[in-house]
Order: structure tokens, then C-alpha cells, then sequence
């Protein structure tokens, strides 16, 4: 499993998880015959403090990594520890004590926010659920925390299709924070916002880390704003993770194929570097879920791909302190790098 504690104290552990979504046939005797492997056995860390990014193509299981993590979908296998619980061994009642210490930002600020309800509704349900104070009180804590995420309290009595998409956002992280929590999963939390109020979001969430000790799963497709935000990086492709290390690490020197693939697609802030840059764009679709490539499951679009690739699943293991990938071509002399040649010849098909 991907570990390293010196750093800091540990806050959620991820051991073996998986998470497959059965395939039925049959409209009266329904019989399952087959399951999408939305995740496979994937172990990380996440310490208290600090920010995880995930990253990897559509449909590679980062939403549901984080959904399984917070027991919003109940795991096939493999366990999650918050604070040294196992969260997956705890009935509904334990866990809905620990619900108020993790929550979730969602993607989609129009359909995570009930149009019937207003905004002072919206942020202070989660504590009337849990019964976190009078009346009085829980109006009070909703105009801080509306001032909190840059809201003004005059908007309390406002309905969410009164408001921009970036102020959308900023109602659910309030709501989020409402609880007081000390772990947030941010699932794609600017995906859907203009590029200006996505810095303006991803500033926000810093701030409140930096203010109130929170710590992050943050997920995204975009991996100019998680080197922006995150500490290290979890790269995932086909309910896997390919590679994990810290953000320069993983940046300055990544050691998988489909890592260096991805951030060969991300445009250098300069004219002059871009137009320099070699790009390797991978081809064809990824491969379906429920029926995953054997070996490493990145081998049907690796350049680099050896018959060991197509037989053996790569370990998961630590090349570098703190830098995990799961790669055979890490022990060869000539390592993962994609050569020059490769590069060009992907770029110019």
C-alpha cells in the first residue's frame, strides 16, 4: 500500500478498494452477468492538513473513489479508515455520528442545491438534521458562514437560481463547512465555471484550508489547477492508479506513461516553450470497465508496452521516498520514458 506518515499524522487511509456496480440481465428473473470495475483495488493516504489531487480521464473512478471513501456508495471490498475507524465495518447509526467530520462539495451546483428551499435553508439544514443548535443559533452560524465564502447575508432569503454559478458553488461549500468538518472531497468543484471564477473558487477553498485546517480530496480534470492546488497527486485510469507522488515530483519528473501522456497535453503559459513541446496524444478510447484489459490495464494504448504488460498486473510500489507507480517498464534500463521518436510520430498522426 502507498504510505508515507513522516510527514504529517495520518487522517484517511484507503487499504484495497474496490467498488464494482453489477450488470443484470433479465426484466423478471434478473440474474447479474458481468460488473463495471468503477474501482480496483486502490490504497493511498491522505494526511490531516493537507490536499490530494485526483486525476485521470472520464470514467476512470475518481468520482466514485471519493463517493466510496464518505460511504455514499458501500464498498465491494477493501477498507477505509477516518481517524484509525474502518468506516466500511460501522452500522448506520455509528456512521452517522462521524457524517458531521466528513462532507462533499459536488460538481453540479444547479442539481446539489433544492430549488424550493433558500439559501439560509440550504446552508443550515445540515445542522437542524443534527440538531446543532436553536433556531437562533443556527441563523446566526448561517450568516457567518455565508460571509465566510464571500456571500452577503441580505442574499440569506434568496433561491439558488438567483444567483451565478461561482456563488452556486460558494453555497455548497458553505453548506459543506456547516458541520464544521475537518475532511472535504471537492468532486470537481470548478468543471462546470467560467475559467476567471474557477481561480476565484480554488483561491477560496486555500484560504479556508489555510483558516480552518481542513483537508482535501480534490478532484479534477484539470491538471494546471490541481498542480495549483494539491500537495500530491494520485493519477487513476481505469479504476487504478497509475501513479502517486508529490506535486513537483510528479510534475518535474513523472514516471508512468499515461502520466507523462497527460501532462504533455497541458499548454505551457508561454508562446515560445509551447510551440517547443513535444506532445504524445494517446490513441483510441480507453477501455470499458467492465471488462478491463488483463495485465496493466493502460497497455492497450501504452507505445511502450512489453509482454509483460499484457500478462502480469504491475505492483504498486514505491521507485522514489514518496513516489509510487505502478509501471514493469520502471525496471528495465530504459525505464518508462517515452522516447523523442514516439513522441513525434503521436503528435504528427
Amino acid at each position: 500500500m502507498a504510505s508515507d506518515t513522516t510527514n504529517g499524522d495520518v487522517l484517511v487511509r484507503v487499504e484495497n478498494l474496490k467498488k464494482y456496480f453489477p450488470i443484470s440481465k433479465g426484466f423478471i428473473f434478473s440474474r447479474q452477468v458481468g460488473a463495471v470495475k468503477a474501482v480496483d483495488d486502490v490504497s493511498f493516504e491522505i494526511r490531516r492538513g493537507e490536499t490530494l489531487g485526483v486525476v485521470g480521464e472520464s470514467g476512470c473512478g475518481k468520482s466514485t473513489t471519493g463517493r466510496v471513501i464518505l460511504q455514499l456508495h458501500k464498498p465491494t471490498s477493501g477498507h477505509v479508515f477516518f481517524e484509525d475507524v474502518d468506516l466500511t465495518s460501522l452500522n448506520e447509526t455509528e456512521l452517522r455520528a462521524l457524517r458531521p467530520k466528513m462532507q462533499m462539495i459536488f460538481q453540479d451546483s444547479v442539481a446539489s442545491l433544492n430549488p424550493r428551499h433558500s439559501v439560509g435553508k440550504i446552508i443550515g439544514e445540515p445542522l437542524h438534521i443534527h440538531r446543532m443548535g436553536s433556531a437562533r443559533q443556527i441563523h446566526d452560524r448561517v450568516i457567518e458562514l455565508m460571509e465566510l465564502v464571500g456571500l452577503k447575508p441580505a442574499w440569506i432569503k434568496r433561491f439558488p437560481h438567483e444567483f451565478s454559478g461561482g456563488q452556486r458553488q460558494r453555497i455548497n461549500i458553505a453548506r459543506a463547512l456547516s458541520l464544521n468538518p475537518s475532511f472535504i472531497v471537492a468532486d470537481e468543484p470548478i468543471s462546470a465555471l467560467d475559467v476567471s471564477i474557477q481561480a476565484q473558487v480554488v483561491n477560496l477553498l486555500k484560504k479556508l484550508q489555510k483558516q480552518l485546517g481542513l483537508t482535501y480530496l480534490f478532484i479534477a480534470h484539470d491538471l494546471s489547477m490541481v498542480r495549483h492546488i494539491s500537495d500530491r497527486v494520485a493519477v487513476m485510469y481505469l479504476g487504478k492508479v497509475m501513479e502517486l507522488a508529490s506535486r513537483n515530483a510528479l510534475f518535474r519528473d513523472p514516471l508512468h506513461p499515461y502520466t507523462q501522456s497527460l501532462i504533455s497535453a497541458v499548454p505551457a503559459a508561454m508562446p515560445k516553450i509551447e510551440r517547443q513541446r513535444r506532445r504524445f496524444i494517446l490513441k483510441g478510447d480507453p477501455p470499458s470497465p467492465s471488462n478491463p484489459p488483463s495485465g496493466c490495464v493502460f497497455h492497450t494504448r501504452c507505445p511502450l508496452a512489453v509482454e509483460a504488460c499484457v500478462t502480469t498486473v504491475p505492483e504498486f510500489r514505491e521507485l522514489q521516498p514518496g513516489h509510487f507507480v505502478a509501471c514493469h517498464l520502471t525496471d528495465t534500463e530504459e525505464g518508462s520514458k517515452i522516447p523523442e521518436k514516439t513522441v513525434l510520430a503521436s503528435e504528427t498522426s
